[in-house]
Order: C-alpha cells, then sequence, then structure tokens
C-alpha cells in the first residue's frame, strides 16, 4: 500500500476547472481541452500507483497534462499545430520560459527516445542553472524543479511573493536564452 494518499473520487471536483483552464489557453478548442483533461484523470488512475507525493496531487496532474499537451500537437504534427506550439510558448513575456517545465517529459509514460533526450536536457538545463546567479538558480530550482509553495520559499528565503515571481521570470528567460544557443 502507498504511503502517499491519493484520492482520484475528488479529482474531478478539485482539478477539472483548473486544468481545464490550463488546456483551453494551449490548444484553443474546447472540446479538445475536454479530452485531453480525461486523458489526464484516465493517465493519473493507470498511474497512480507511481504516485510519490514528492509533489502535490494538483502538480502531478499538470504534468501528466503537460505531456498529454505536447503528444497532442505531436501527433496532429502538422505546421499549424507546430505554429500553435510556437505561438503558446512565447505569446507573452510573463509566460517566457514556461516551455522550459513543459519539455520535460512525464515519467510515468517515457519511450527509450524521450528518457535520452530527457537526459540530455536535462544535463543542459542544469548547465544553465549553473550559469545562473546564485539566487535566482536557488530559487528557480525550488519552485520549479522541486515543487515548493510559494509561500515556503518566500520564508525560507526571506523574501516577498512578488520578488519570488520577478526572480523565476528572471531565472527562465536567462534559461531559455541559454538553452537556444547550447540545446537546440
Amino acid at each position: 500500500m502507498p504511503s502517499h494518499e491519493i484520492n482520484p473520487n475528488n479529482w474531478v471536483d478539485l482539478y477539472s476547472d483548473y486544468l481545464f483552464n490550463y488546456t483551453i489557453s494551449r490548444v484553443s478548442d474546447r472540446v479538445i481541452a475536454q479530452d485531453l483533461v480525461q486523458d489526464t484523470f484516465l493517465a493519473g488512475l493507470k498511474s497512480m500507483k507511481n504516485f510519490k507525493g514528492e509533489a502535490s496531487e494538483r502538480t502531478w496532474l499538470i504534468s501528466i497534462l503537460k505531456r498529454k499537451i505536447i503528444d497532442y500537437y505531436r501527433k496532429i504534427n502538422s505546421n499549424k499545430g507546430k505554429a500553435e506550439v510556437r505561438m503558446t510558448y512565447n505569446s507573452d513575456d510573463e509566460s517566457d520560459g514556461d516551455w522550459l517545465e513543459e519539455r520535460v517529459a512525464d515519467p510515468f509514460d517515457k519511450t527509450a527516445e524521450d528518457q535520452l533526450e530527457n537526459m540530455e536536457l536535462g544535463e543542459a538545463i542544469y548547465n544553465c542553472l549553473e550559469k545562473l546567479p546564485q539566487k535566482q538558480a536557488e530559487v528557480f530550482k525550488m519552485k520549479t524543479i522541486l515543487g515548493h509553495e510559494t509561500e515556503t520559499i518566500c520564508n525560507e528565503l526571506n523574501i516577498t511573493a512578488s520578488n519570488l515571481w520577478v526572480i523565476i521570470h528572471r531565472a527562465r528567460t536567462a534559461l531559455a536564452d541559454c538553452l537556444k544557443e547550447n540545446w537546440f
């Protein structure tokens, strides 16, 4: 029996609106967004035994959903799909760099090619992280990689929430630039 509780009976009530809003902003089609959220819940059910409690239930479901969105665009594999992915990743300054987290594959659905690409990307991300100022790297790791809550990070580092988001934005932008030079 897993030591970390996960309760799929509450997923629809607790997370469906959040997951749908997240998805609709990336696929711009209500039916597809609904399908992707349902696929996410199904994948979550299938891989419940792998939930280790290292992130919140919602964060875990979002990581699955991100992979479903990427897979959706891979499946349609059209120029329009590629353009929409680029548009999503470059649509505004606030989400600049969000693609970084979305490029990391869902650990519950991997192929050998994905694993190799993830290892190479992970290495490139960590190399770029080492080039960031220490505080930017620390905040980015705590929030994005370790999944700590904003309040926890702010208390631990004695910074405000708005300062945290400025630091994260700068780190994402710097990492995106570094990865463009060293990964792509």
